[in-house]
């Protein structure tokens, strides 16, 4: 049977995970609201597209595109982002059970940390890219108000 005394050094060390979860949630609550942002942008943007001349159409098509572009490179973030968040959960699952099943699972935890780790930054990649989209969208607005 393992001690609580045992226990504790193990609850030290997924604290460090924990955060991470709530972290991410923070980060996936942002894109979250990005990507509703930008469906109810396309979606503004479709409504209107048979009723605007021609050159404004083509405009907004344009930047249609690049909402479609951002929503999947969002989708992207999200996923990854919750890839992370579960890989942590794993991480602190493995550090339990092998605490308490005293199984030597070393190359296991390390595994699951550098895939949450990795997860992570491939989403704030994914992000930042948004970000540049979402910039391109704006130039093609600002050269059709003469900026």
């Amino acid at each position: 049977m393992t001690s609580i005394s045992e226990i504790i050094p193990v609850l030290q060390t997924a604290i460090g995970p924990a955060i991470l979860i709530s972290g991410t949630g923070l980060l996936l609550l942002t894109m979250t609201n990005r990507l509703g942002r930008a469906i109810d942008r396309a979606r503004i943007l479709a409504n209107d597209l048979p009723s605007k001349p021609e050159a404004i159409r083509v405009k907004n098509q344009a930047q249609l595109r690049i909402l479609w572009r951002r929503a999947k490179l969002i989708r992207l973030a999200i996923t990854l982002a919750g890839g992370s968040a579960l890989l942590a959960v794993a991480l602190i699952v493995g550090l339990f059970l092998s605490a308490l099943l005293r199984l030597d699972s070393a190359p296991v935890i390390g595994v699951l940390f550098i895939l949450c780790v990795a997860s992570l930054g491939g989403s704030l990649w994914v992000f930042i890219r948004d970000i540049n989209q979402s910039l391109a969208a704006l130039r093609l607005e600002l050269d059709g108000a003469g900026l």
